[in-house]
């Protein structure tokens, strides 16, 4: 039977949670056993310390017991409180959205250091986000693109509520719009901007990642295909049809990925400009196109 926090204090639950949580294997325990602690009490750090001494009450003793069990059966922190930070934006999730990953905000760096650079990031552009799923991709670049306007398309009619809330969270509902379509089909371009994080799994990949992402990340959104590639056959010449001259596509690559994810967009038309924008790991995460102007005959 796995002991109760009942009757112990804040500071004595935190560290007994952080003990199961490392006895489990988990790498990060006293951050989530504080994260998970502070859910529950409504505490950020400098609260949990100052009232470390106070007992938990019964009913914190009992969720603080469930968001245990659901942890140490595998479910993420993030899929726990139902939300997540991405691009210093807290967003709600749903069990029909990924869980945002700094790795993913890779794509927005890339997008935003050439807009900069060209001096745009200041211009009304249009933007498209294919498989939003959360919405984080795009809202995180609104935010930083104040004249910009922005849709995100979705398979899930599910995911697409919880980018709305998001939007809504943000500030950003008459900026985004969101619209059930599979990636580009159904849009009417031109747009400066296209930017995805598409499914890029292997299909048999899929049995070997780890738990947090096989039992609880929606295989929608994970399933690229036999190799992994299916989404960007579909997109890349979908942007070339969407994107205005020297329009940008920015999607996230899977490690490894670079080189067929990059002869993908050569073959449908588009510039490479970056062929594997690194993550914070150093892995290839993204690469950035461009649709350049056709050249007429001499």
């Amino acid at each position: 039977m796995t002991a109760s926090f009942a009757t112990e204090t804040i500071e004595s639950a935190r560290r007994m949670l952080t003990a199961r949580l490392a006895a489990a294997g988990i790498d990060s325990a006293a951050l989530e056993a504080r994260t998970l602690t502070g859910e529950v009490l409504g505490l950020d750090l400098t609260g949990l310390i100052a009232q470390g001494l106070r007992r938990l009450n019964e009913d914190d003793a009992a969720r603080l017991d469930a968001f245990a069990q659901r942890r140490l059966a595998g479910e993420p922190v993030a899929r726990i409180l139902g939300k997540k930070e991405f691009w210093g934006l807290p967003l709600k999730l749903s069990a029909d959205t990924l869980v945002p990953r700094a790795d993913t905000e890779t794509v927005v760096e890339a997008a935003l250091d050439v807009l900069r650079a060209e001096g745009r990031i200041q211009a009304a552009l249009r933007i498209a986000d294919l498989g939003t799923g959360s919405g984080a991709i795009l809202l995180a670049l609104l935010t930083e693109l104040p004249a910009a306007t922005g849709v995100g398309t979705d398979l899930s009619a599910a995911a697409l509520d919880t980018a709305r809330t998001n939007a809504q969270g943000v500030g950003l509902t008459t900026r985004a719009q969101f619209l059930v379509s599979d990636y580009g089909d159904g849009l009417s371009g031109p747009f400066d901007l296209i930017v995805s994080n598409p499914p890029y799994i292997p299909s048999a990949d899929i049995a070997m990642l780890s738990p947090e992402v096989r039992d609880h990340d929606p295989h929608l959104a994970l399933d690229g295909g036999r190799d992994g590639l299916d989404a960007y056959r579909r997109i890349a010449p979908q942007a070339v049809s969407l994107l205005a001259t020297d329009g940008l596509l920015v999607l996230e690559i899977g490690q490894g990925q670079d080189s067929a994810v990059s002869r993908l967009a050569t073959a449908a038309g588009l510039a490479v400009m970056e062929s594997a924008r690194v993550d914070l790991a150093g892995i290839g995460r993204a690469i950035v196109a461009r649709k350049i102007a056709l050249r007429k005959p001499d």
